[in-house]
């Protein structure tokens, strides 16, 4: 039987094989590396916004933190959402991903100690200690694989960060 001893030896379609067998192996390593940065991405995009809006907000004057607790007063949460949202107090576009103005937090709260001192310069004489301004954001993330049919539903970038308002 020379034609199925030539067929045994044939090595012409061994590489076609071997890649049938490894696709789909790189092809998740592959998406899996791309939704990854994706995620890494965005969660910084949201964490540096929302540390600039704190920063933002804990630059606003002492008027608008006049209680403990709550939000702060004036026009402080809506330009703070601006300032998370786009970067800017007004106009400019959306730079953290699929963000809606519901899901930035801005509350305000008062501090006597900090690292085990009392609060000093220009927080001395206020009753309270030192105002602190949180914002915080929570949003939905939408993966890239979504749009091959891949749900990872229920995951949420979330970020908070605190600054202690030194008026301006």
């Amino acid at each position: 039987m020379p034609g199925i001893r030539s067929l045994v030896r044939e090595c012409r379609g061994s590489s076609a094989a071997e890649l049938a067998l490894i696709l789909p192996l790189l092809l998740t390593m592959m998406f899996g590396a791309l939704e990854t940065g994706n995620y890494f991405m965005n969660e910084h995009t949201l964490v540096k916004a929302v540390r600039d809006g704190a920063r933002f907000a804990a630059r606003q004057s002492f008027t608008n933190y006049a209680a403990c607790s709550g939000s702060p007063g004036g026009t402080v949460v809506a330009d703070t959402r601006n300032v998370v949202m786009r970067g800017y107090v007004s106009g400019g576009t959306i730079i953290t991903p699929r963000i809606q103005t519901s899901d930035v937090d801005v509350t305000t709260s008062c501090k006597t100690m900090a690292g085990g001192q009392t609060m000093s310069g220009i927080y001395t004489g206020r009753a309270n200690g030192a105002q602190i301004v949180t914002v915080s954001a929570s949003v939905d993330y939408v993966p890239i694989i979504g749009f091959f049919g891949i749900g990872l539903s229920g995951m949420e970038l979330n970020a908070r960060s605190e600054a202690a308002v030194a008026g301006m």
